[in-house]
């Protein structure tokens, strides 16, 4: 299962890089979206959303080619991942093979990394202690 885990993480790594970079590059040329997809898509463009989505498209794909702080980059991924699956299923499911690519990939990794992933899953989490020393002043002696 590790090298499983291993090649989803550089395949998603690979493909989210390519992908955000394509939306900043525009060097693999996409076909005209579908009428209400490409309505869509317009408003994500002139509301300034979509270049930040690309942008942690990226930044989530060096993290994980890179194999650094992966369980938070697959927790950033989720609404993306969600996002692109939506708008497929919604506007363009014959056009979705890579956003359905990317969805078995991220569960893939989800579930690989599920032992990181649990502890934020606690229904009722309390902040940790201060465990900093009390400042000197505040300090009494007992004789």
């Amino acid at each position: 299962m590790v090298k499983v885990v291993t090649a989803a993480r550089y395949l998603l790594g690979v493909l989210l890089l390519v992908l955000g970079l394509n939306g900043f590059l525009d060097v693999i040329p996409q076909p005209p979206p579908p009428d209400d997809g490409g309505a869509f898509l317009g408003a994500l463009v002139s509301g300034g959303v979509l270049p930040v989505v690309k942008a942690f498209e990226v930044v989530v794909g060096v993290l994980l080619l890179a194999g650094r702080f992966v369980p938070l980059a697959l927790v950033v991924l989720v609404p993306i991942t969600v996002g692109i699956l939506l708008y497929h299923v919604r506007f363009d499911p014959a056009g979705g093979v890579a956003a359905y690519l990317v969805a078995v990939l991220h569960g893939v990794l989800l579930w690989g990394y599920r032992a990181h992933l649990m502890p934020l899953l606690v229904p009722r989490a309390e902040p940790l202690p201060d465990r900093r020393p009390a400042p000197p002043a505040e300090r009494r002696v007992v004789a």
